[in-house]
């Protein structure tokens, strides 16, 4: 396959997964070498000829178990991926029969369990607040950005940029996000998110994600946003999150935050040998 190490003459079988219509591909490479170039990982993104996805994760053994990383629709890379951290672990447990287990990411090493009732849960870390650690380009206060709306940073192994609103759904999320995603204040762009108090403890949310665009659901968004609002004692640490695609439970514990939803596996498929660079 052009732009990858492997051979050309062999087809490349992926899976397609989804949490709360935030999807993903995901490729198994523990039994074969895969390395996708950024062309190969564009053009699989592509909805109408590849396959279509707002993340792709690749599987890997390594010194650290079971490595997992993440590529954006754009070919970039993102250190967290709650959502498909969460898919991929319903995955290996299906296929282990263990009930809970660890993945290493660039993020650090998470730690994931059946929540039951077809749920599963990751520990996505503790949250970065520190402005060093989201990162931002200088010193700010992080509950409450120098940027009009007064958002909050956090980081959550991704930077983030969440906006406490009246109504998140009259906000045009396109415009909107794309413009703050590459606010000169995040050096490494940032997830944006609106968010809207809407009960005790129950927050909905919309999400524009950094290299993607807007996207129905985003774990280390909710992760974000969970944070940011128990932070500014909108909420407790224990919310819902009610997203575009649906409902993820978040709790921002002493261990860590941790984030519940369903997950789905779609369907599996191969790329052929001659992608992407066959008929178009």
């Amino acid at each position: 396959m052009p732009g990858m190490s492997d051979r050309t003459d062999s087809e490349l079988q992926f899976m397609k997964m989804h949490g709360l219509g935030n999807d993903f591909v995901v490729v198994d490479a523990r039994a074969r070498a895969v390395e996708l170039s950024e062309t190969a990982i564009r053009a699989i993104s592509d909805r109408r000829r590849g396959v279509g996805f707002d993340q792709l994760a690749v599987i890997r053994e390594a010194a650290d178990g079971i490595h997992l990383t993440f590529y954006n629709a754009d070919g970039s890379t993102s250190a967290a991926c709650g959502n498909a951290t969460r898919c991929i672990a319903r995955y290996l447990m299906d296929e282990t029969g263990k009930s809970a287990l660890s993945l290493a990411t660039d993020r650090g090493v998470l730690q994931a369990r059946d929540a039951g009732d077809g749920l599963t849960s990751v520990n996505m870390g503790l949250p970065q607040l520190d402005w060093q650690e989201i990162p931002l380009a200088e010193a700010a206060d992080t509950l409450e950005l120098p940027i009009e709306g007064g958002p909050v940073a956090t980081g959550m192994g991704n930077p983030h940029c969440t906006f406490f609103v009246d109504d998140a759904e009259a906000i045009p999320l396109e415009e909107f996000g794309a413009r703050y995603e590459h606010h000169p204040l995040y050096p490494e762009r940032t997830n944006v998110q609106v968010a809207q108090i809407t009960g005790p403890d129950r927050i909905r949310m919309r999400v524009w994600e950094r290299g993607v665009g807007v996207t129905l659901a985003s774990g280390s968004s909710s992760c974000a946003t969970a944070v940011a609002a128990a932070r500014r004692g909108l909420t407790g640490r224990s919310v819902q999150v009610d997203l575009d695609g649906g409902t993820l439970w978040v709790e921002w514990r002493e261990d860590g935050v941790w984030m519940t939803g369903p997950t789905a596996h779609v369907f599996t498929g191969v790329l052929r040998p001659d992608f992407p660079e066959g008929p178009a």
